[in-house]
């Protein structure tokens, strides 16, 4: 609206979105979320939060925005193996302060992610197949409710709380700290490899058999783009064990164009990725979503093909769809991804989700239920409405 520092707190790092909101709150600590809540509910004002923008709608036109970007506070407790942080902190910071004691987070794949979203929606990165979602790596979080009391929600305080923030997004309350747990992992194997795009179907067709079996340690993907395939993998341990892992892909991809594979530090990791405009899950790679996703890529900038499983399948949080192991990212026109859409499940997770009113979509139909009460009890005039929004039962 020509105000410099307004544009700037509305800034979104997702360039589909330009928000409106009527005021903008930079918070800098709990007692700010907490009056910002109570401004909003007294004037009547719909109520988002966004920490980096990273998300997929923040829809806060017309409302209070409140930043969360300065409460950044990162510390590490590394005998618990815990991290301790703010709203407004990023995976980057994490990583970097846990890294010198051997330990890493469950963490999103872009440095510049924010902790809070990521953790609350679910969560999925490079380490959730060995040590499943950010959502059950969360300890605790401290958090404004819709009344504006500061509360603290463990297994054993608030325990409904809880279980609902750890999927359920910001349908429950402003988090402004959390506690999350590490991992004793100090080195990975990761980078990508580009192949001619003519061994795309051969490869994607072995992937999809040999994805359900690989170890727990692999996160792969297999993505198409321009005139290359390419194979991008984080592997948490040494690069022996990871070049094993990874050799039933290599045979079949044969001598890559270019290759960027290192055993590095986690801060040092650098994974490509494709920007999910389009994000769909599927039960399998069966031959005909093979062909569609070969016939398809040279409409898109990209397509990126991933496997999930592994410990993500075993968690009780409410982020669904963790028994669908295959998703399908299309950068690209929306038309053209509709073409894999007869083949996909159906739903996806929350934070890939782009319309609101789909939210029931990214959970089983108990679990939203049950989200449903929780929201009731502790939201239910709905002042967290503007989100992935769970309606109070």
């Amino acid at each position: 609206m020509g105000d410099e520092a307004y544009d700037r707190l509305r800034a979104s790092l997702n360039p589909a979105f330009d928000a409106n909101p009527l005021v903008v709150a930079e918070a800098t600590c709990a007692a700010d979320v907490r009056t910002a809540v109570l401004w909003a509910r007294d004037h009547g004002l719909p109520f988002a939060v966004q920490s980096t923008g990273h998300g997929t709608y923040v829809p806060s036109d017309g409302g209070l925005l409140v930043r969360t970007t300065p409460m950044a506070g990162v510390l590490i407790d590394p005998e618990r193996r815990i991290a301790r942080v703010g709203a407004g902190a990023v995976w980057g910071d994490v990583i970097a302060a846990a890294a010198p004691f051997g330990l890493a987070p469950v963490s999103g794949s872009s440095p510049t992610v924010g902790v809070a979203g990521f953790t609350m929606g679910g969560g999925l990165g490079p380490l959730s197949r060995k040590y499943g979602l950010g959502a059950d790596n969360l300890l605790r979080v401290d958090l404004v409710t819709a009344d504006g009391e500061l509360v603290t929600a463990t297994a054993d305080r608030n325990a409904d709380l809880f279980w609902a923030v750890r999927g359920g997004g910001g349908n429950f309350g402003v988090a402004t700290s959390m506690e999350i747990r590490l991992h004793p992992v100090d080195e990975v194997y990761a980078g990508h490899a580009l192949f001619p795009i003519d061994r795309a179907a051969e490869l994607l067709a072995r992937f999809g058999e040999y994805a359900p079996v690989m170890p727990e340690e692999l996160t792969c993907t297999i993505a198409l783009a321009g005139e290359h395939v390419s194979i991008r993998a984080t592997y948490a341990g040494d690069a022996v064990a990871a070049r094993k892992a990874l050799r039933p892909l290599w045979r079949i991809a044969g001598t890559p164009v270019q290759s960027t594979f290192a055993e590095v530090s986690v801060p040092q990791a650098s994974v490509p990725g494709t920007a999910p405009r389009n994000f769909d899950l599927f039960t399998s790679l069966s031959d005909d979503v093979v062909r569609t996703v070969v016939d398809t890529a040279d409409d898109t900038n990209a397509i990126e093909v991933r496997y999930w499983g592994g410990a993500i399948a075993e968690g009780a949080t409410p982020a669904g769809h963790r028994h669908v192991p295959f998703s399908i990212a299309v950068d690209g026109p929306q038309d053209v991804a509709e073409r894999l859409w007869p083949y996909a499940s159906g739903g996806t997770f929350l934070n890939f989700l782009h319309d609101p009113a789909a939210a029931e979509t990214a959970f089983t139909a108990a679990d939203y239920q049950r989200l449903r009460e929780v929201k009731a009890v502790h939201d239910p005039s709905n002042v967290f409405s503007r989100t992935m929004n769970i309606p109070p039962a």
